[in-house]
């Protein structure tokens, strides 16, 4: 095991779609001998195979996964496991330009593919004697089909860098075919520990089998979790996350790309928060073992390898600021109760039915009589949990309604005034405020807005709170 000074970086899914590109560009470049190395690369599946595999991530159409699932004798998912094995070999034969590197490419996805087949039908076949439950392995059928996305990036980034000159490795953690329980510990242990750094290039699956089962607690966030822990085992000097944008100040599409700025800089806390807001720079949980392991995070644009993209460390702001503003759409769930008033329970039971119907929380606050959660959730699933919650409080007033919060967020906001401020210029523009929060720790403010409003609020609060945005809004106008 040699692991002289280093990065761990890690490319997603709609980046590896470009690997080709990134191959000149991010990981070779102008670099030639020790240059090369001293990087270990974590890739997810290429674009589009983890919704085959699973299910499509924004549409829900279901995959392999789902279809199995769902199963009832027509044996759909068989159909959908083949059309994986059509769009990997679609994708490594864009990849590959060797017959050799393709025909090897072409073996191991065949080798997968129909060890996966084969599993899912003696496991069905084992199911169908009544003493075993197909529900109980649901969870394990979803990681198996989830390394089989990641493993097949991996292989074929690793023989397109080996065809191109670099000593690139394949590390596989997926567990494929491989008979011993370990914890994610022991898992990147064993497949890293006897690299040498100084002269080897290792691509690494992101996706890792191990006891704990990354998918029951991060499901589709488990490469970060991965990808954060190598980082931590091999005591990297930076973990680098490439993606296809900088994180910038908000959404280009909304304020205008004259009118935004890259962060640069900022700190855990801003992720955290960003994360709260959907907008994850990294997983919560990935954020949290770098940053109990004093490793910084830096983002970058995968397609801009000369920019250094934004650092993310533990370091207080220099300047009190707004950074960032953003915007999620949630659903207001409010519970009106007259007899609530010094009474204490009704809280923790609106929790517990939150809880149970697995709805997210986004924010809350609550007066004399009446508690507001704003959650990330499906209407069918809220409605259960009103239904839920008009069954212990009959006399209660049970409310939701689909709103946006947008959110001004900082590592310092003390004396911005964002909350004033940001409501001036609500006013001025017209843009009704249904409800406004700001916590003492000054590292956000939000604002609930109807949804209809949430795009002209995020370009409104950005021009207010950013410096140099209403500026270019302005010049823009102009």
């Amino acid at each position: 095991m040699n692991f002289p000074e280093h990065t761990v970086e890690k490319i997603g899914g709609t980046s590896m779609s470009r690997i080709r590109e990134l191959r000149d560009t991010l990981i070779i470049a102008d670099r030639c001998g020790s240059a090369l190395y001293h990087r270990v690369f974590v890739v997810s599946a290429f674009g589009g195979i983890t919704n085959l595999l699973l299910e499509h991530k924004q549409s829900g159409e279901p995959g392999v996964y789902a279809l199995f699932a769902n199963d009832d004798n027509d044996h759909g998912w068989l159909d959908a496991l083949s059309r994986v094995g059509e769009a990997m070999a679609g994708v490594h034969n864009g990849v590959l330009d060797n017959p050799a590197d393709r025909a090897l490419a072409e073996d191991f996805v065949r080798d997968r593919i129909e060890g996966a087949r084969s599993c899912l039908f003696d496991l069905r076949r084992l199911c169908s004697y009544g003493h075993f439950r197909l529900s109980s392995q649901m969870m394990l059928v979803r990681e198996l089909l989830s390394g089989l996305g990641e493993a097949h990036s991996a292989f074929v980034t690793t023989l397109m860098l080996q065809r191109a000159g670099v000593n690139a490795r394949f590390i596989d953690l997926s567990g494929w075919r491989d008979e011993s329980e370990c914890s994610l510990q022991e898992r990147i242990a064993g497949g890293l520990g006897s690299l040498d750094l100084a002269s080897e290039l290792p691509v690494v699956t992101g996706y890792a089998q191990c006891r704990e089962g990354l998918m029951r607690e991060y499901d589709r966030g488990y490469s970060e979790v991965t990808f954060s822990s190598i980082a931590a085992f091999t005591k990297a000097k930076e973990a680098i996350i490439h993606k296809e944008f900088h994180l910038s100040s908000a959404d280009p599409a909304l304020v205008g790309a004259d009118a935004v700025r890259k962060l640069g800089h900022t700190n855990y806390d801003v992720a955290d928060q960003l994360s709260n807001m959907g907008m994850e720079a990294i997983h919560p949980n990935a954020a949290k073992i770098l940053r109990q392991s004093n490793v910084a995070l830096r983002v970058t644009n995968a397609f801009e390898p000369a920019d250094p993209g934004t650092l993310i460390d533990g370091q207080p702001a220099e300047v009190p600021e707004v950074e960032i503003v953003t915007s999620l759409d949630v659903v207001a769930l409010e519970l009106f109760e007259q007899d609530m008033v010094g009474v204490k329970g009704y809280d923790a039971t609106v929790l517990e039915a939150l809880r149970r119907h697995s709805v997210r929380i986004v924010s809350k606050s609550s007066n004399a009589n009446t508690i507001t959660h704003y959650v990330e959730a499906s209407l069918k699933a809220v409605r259960r949990v009103v239904n839920d919650l008009e069954r212990v409080y009959p006399s209660a007033q049970v409310d939701a309604r689909a709103l946006s919060i947008v959110s001004a967020i900082g590592r310092d906001l003390s004396g911005v005034q964002a909350l004033g401020r940001g409501l001036a210029a609500f006013d001025k523009a017209g843009v009704e405020v249904i409800a406004a929060h700001q916590t003492p720790r000054n590292v956000d403010v939000q604002f609930a807005v109807p949804r209809t409003s949430a795009e002209t609020a995020v370009a409104v609060l950005h021009a207010a709170l950013i410096p140099g945005a209403g500026q270019a809004a302005k010049a823009k106008a102009a």
